[in-house]
């Protein structure tokens, strides 16, 4: 058995992703520790769907959109999880399992998530009483974990964030440290604490109550290698891999630089105000030179860094996910923040590619319409 995993985070989230994946390997007959999902925030709203993570029927995830062009629609009962717990009234329970049955730690705690509070920087961090923040409680557990004779454990952040797992590891050392831990504590979270750079898509567009979720059929996880690290499942979505960069030069300059390209036409042509990414594709016109620029503009960029077939295949599986007939992308969201969207996305790109690249003309346009409003 892989060991028990610990799930900070009740999203919808990583309720159609982790806990399916998990559920999915399970049910293929591989021997995976169960999960205890913990409600980590000291909010009293989720105590439904807390004990709805313990029902033994599980609970639904329903899968809709498009592969290979064809429209799917599955439902699964996740049976994964075995009890939900919240950190603040649970904190005796929790600790009792993080030191004796723990062997992962998953979590998703949105933007937000890594924030500590001045009370999570002092001395009475490992004091006993229950930190504040995500990262407090996480040191803590992990310091009676040390305690208890320091078992090695696996860290799998799924935050949205470039190098999640250095950034929490740096993050929970230098509480421990501003606690005054002992160096040995010190020492062993950066020896025998595996500390994993993770990278996750799926679109989850809508949560089910009390727990559940409705999301796209595709989905990624990939984890970057560590020594010593072993997956908690073998499963077809999830992929362990020397670098992150290239799956992170994917999503970003396909998956998100087609969002941004279409957020420009919308903009810069006065579209419907609540027009869908769907929608805008079910015109002919802007379909055409979405994926002009995919094959003229794109394509040929990926082709020089070697990566020629992975991004084809990539930019027929964003199709899919564009034209999902069952999510309502608006792209009035996508245009948000759109000048940070382009530089990162597409300027990125194109320091990337080189200044000997091949022709650009659309994505050049996209940038200087961008820096002109930036000056305005």
């Amino acid at each position: 058995m892989s060991g028990r995993i610990i799930q900070f985070g009740t999203s919808r989230f990583l309720q159609a992703h982790v806990a399916l994946f998990l559920h999915e390997a399970r049910q293929a007959g591989q021997d995976v520790g169960p999960i205890t999902i913990v409600q980590a925030s000291n909010s009293r709203a989720n105590s439904g769907r807390l004990s709805a993570f313990g029902q033994p029927d599980g609970y639904p995830v329903i899968l809709r959109g498009l592969e290979d062009g064809r429209p799917v629609e599955r439902h699964i009962a996740v049976t994964s999880t075995d009890r939900g717990l919240s950190a603040v009234q649970d904190w005796a329970e929790l600790h009792s399992l993080f030191r004796h049955e723990a062997a992962y730690v998953v979590s998703n705690m949105g933007d937000t998530g890594y924030d500590v509070p001045e009370s999570d920087r002092d001395g009475r961090l490992l004091g006993g009483h229950v930190p504040s923040s995500f990262p407090g409680k996480l040191t803590a557990l992990l310091h009676s974990r040390w305690l208890a004779g320091g078992m090695p454990i696996t860290i799998l952040p799924c935050e949205l964030l470039n190098r999640n797992g250095q950034v929490l590891r740096d993050t929970i050392l230098d509480l421990a440290t501003g606690a005054h831990a002992p160096g040995a504590f010190l020492a062993w979270l950066r020896e025998r604490v595996i500390w994993a750079d993770t990278l996750v898509d799926r679109i989850v567009s809508e949560a089910l109550e009390p727990a559940g979720a409705i999301a796209e059929p595709y989905a990624l996880w990939v984890i970057e290698q560590r020594p010593g690290l072993v997956l908690p499942c073998q499963h077809p979505a999830i992929q362990l891999a020397e670098e992150l960069e290239p799956f992170e030069r994917l999503k970003l300059h396909i998956l998100n630089l087609g969002h941004t390209v279409l957020a420009d036409i919308w903009q810069h042509e006065h579209r419907l105000q609540g027009e869908t990414v769907r929608e805008i594709l079910a015109d002919p016109a802007i379909r055409a030179r979405l994926e002009a620029v995919y094959r003229e503009e794109v394509l040929p960029g990926f082709t020089r860094h070697g990566m020629a077939s992975e991004a084809g295949t990539y930019v027929a599986t964003t199709f899919d996910r564009f034209l999902n007939p069952f999510l309502n992308h608006r792209i009035a969201d996508i245009a948000q923040n759109h000048r940070t969207k382009v530089e990162r996305r597409i300027a990125s790109f194109l320091d990337w590619v080189g200044t000997s690249r091949h022709a650009t003309p659309v994505l050049d346009g996209v940038l200087a319409r961008s820096q002109d409003k930036a000056q305005a």
